[in-house]
This record gives C-alpha cells, structure tokens and sequence, in this order.
C-alpha cells in the first residue's frame, strides 16, 4: 500500500497494482536523464503540467525503481494500458505533487505529448 508520508502513490495497470516513488537516487537519476543541474530545475521542468510520452515512461521507470521494483525501461514501455495514458498520468501529477510540494500550474496537470 502506497504511504504518502513517505512520497509514495499508487498505480493500477490493468490487474496489477504498483507503488511509485521518487527517493533521493530517483531524483539524481531523473536530473541526468532530463540534463539538469539541480532539483529547482527539474521542478521547474515539470511545472509546466506538460510531458511528452517520453517523460512519463522516464518517470515512472525511475519511480518504480524508487520504490523497490527491479525493472528496466523496456519492461516498463511494454506495461499494458489497457485503460489509456489516463491513470499513469494522474499517478505521475499526484507523484510530483507529493514529491515536489505544490499544484502543477495548469488545470490538466499533465498534457502527455508524443503518444
């Protein structure tokens, strides 16, 4: 069960439920993987409510390691979403919000692009 004290969130993909964080290395992982220099701009990175497909597949890759899964990126892009992009990119928005500490800034938190 996902512990938002902890800055967990809880994802369902079809019949399988997963716990997403964003630890300490997930965030070193996440400032080399977007070429930042530091958390600020990788917050303000992802502000601005809009991710490419891309991104949300970076992310949760990063988070469900965070989180103690052991699984690689190709493992994670063939996860089925058998109920669209919809619920990753709620997990996602809900797992910045937790981590970060504020609202995205636009009314659809995420707008996946590239998909």
């Amino acid at each position: 069960m996902a512990n938002r004290r902890r800055g967990e969130v809880a994802l369902h993909l079809g019949e399988k439920r997963y716990t997403l964080c964003l630890t300490l290395g997930a965030l070193a992982e996440l400032e080399e993987a977007f070429g930042v220099d530091d958390l600020m701009a990788l917050a303000e990175r992802f502000g601005t409510g809009r991710l490419s497909s891309r991104d949300l597949l970076k992310l949760l890759v990063v988070a469900l390691r965070g989180a103690g899964q052991d699984v690689g990126d190709a493992e994670v892009a063939g996860l089925p979403l058998t109920e669209g992009i919809e619920p990753v990119a709620s997990a996602i928005a809900d797992l910045l919000t937790v981590t970060f500490g504020a609202e995205p800034s636009s009314a659809n938190p995420l707008q996946p692009q590239n998909i």
